[in-house]
């Protein structure tokens, strides 16, 4: 049986990843910061008898993250896959938004997926074999505000994974970067209006997260992504998942730098007609989406 191990499981696309896995037969270490948290977690697997095993680690930690996975591999053996999920988000502007919410950030989001990394690898290369996922964000190529400090985190992620992919594709290693766009997670719908800010880019832009979560897109559709990578033998690096990562993507990369700084800069009404015109997304307050966020 192949094994995985994942991190940040308790919810949202991990929670979803850990079992679209152990419902195709992989062996699953599901780890997450508070077990003790994951009552409906174990009924679900209970009640589908999967091979899903809830551990305790915290990616920001060099000694449980060692702990952790030095215990799966020697109870279990070499991994097959490893699937950097675990995040966590801060919003605000960048003058406003306090250093250590920036450095919070990038402990779990970057440094916390190169503690896995490393905790893995050496026994991947070993075996000469494997497959490591990391997921990343549509933000890790385009960068918003408020989304600074953490599309920060995710075009450094995106960094590491690429020079990552040239070093270990010669020991048969695989790595993938998995870029979501807005999906409906309790993450994206926490990005909300924030009235006290002084930049009007701050106070709006939880609009156009509300308005196109009037459509939600299923945490479902990353993880069958991701199973779908393992499966396939891919090598391809990088994967956009959702309705609306590829256009956003693309929409971005039609702009020149110059070009996509005053499309943010603008006043409020011609932002708000912009997403109008080019999304078909109502982001203004008024249109009373933000009280579903």
């Amino acid at each position: 049986m192949k094994s995985v191990i994942i991190t940040g499981t308790s919810k949202g696309i991990g929670l979803d990843t850990a079992l679209a896995f152990g419902r195709a037969g992989y062996r699953v270490f599901a780890t997450m910061r508070k077990p003790e948290n994951a009552d409906n977690f174990r009924k679900k697997i209970k009640e589908e008898n999967l091979p899903i095993t809830i551990l305790a680690m915290d990616v920001d930690s060099d000694d449980s993250v060692e702990s952790c996975i030095s215990a799966i591999l020697r109870e279990n053996g070499p991994v097959d896959v490893l699937i950097n999920n675990a995040g966590i988000e801060h919003h605000g502007s960048v003058e406003e938004t306090p250093l250590a919410d920036f450095k919070a950030v990038m402990e779990t989001n970057y440094f916390g997926v190169l503690r896995c990394v490393k905790a893995v690898l050496p026994h991947m290369r070993n075996e000469h074999k494997g497959c490591i996922i990391n997921v990343a964000s549509v933000a890790g190529k385009i960068a918003c505000t408020p989304l600074g400090p953490y599309a920060a985190t995710k075009f450094a992620l995106e960094a590491l994974s690429e020079a990552l992919a040239h070093e270990v594709k010669p020991f048969n290693i695989r790595v993938a970067i998995v870029e979501p766009g807005i999906i409906d997670t309790q993450m994206a719908r926490d990005i909300r209006y924030s009235s006290n800010s002084i930049y009007p880019q701050v106070n709006r832009f939880g609009g156009l997260f509300a308005a196109s979560l009037q459509t939600p897109a299923s945490a479902t559709l990353v993880a069958d992504k991701m199973l779908e990578i393992v499966e396939s033998g891919t090598w391809k690096l990088r994967h956009p998942v959702g309705p609306d990562a590829e256009p956003f993507l693309g929409w971005r990369a039609s702009m020149s730098d110059e070009e996509w700084v005053d499309w943010n800069a603008a006043n409020d009404e011609d932002w708000f007609n912009a997403v109008q015109n080019t999304f078909g997304l109502n982001a203004r307050r008024e249109a009373g989406s933000v009280a579903q966020v």
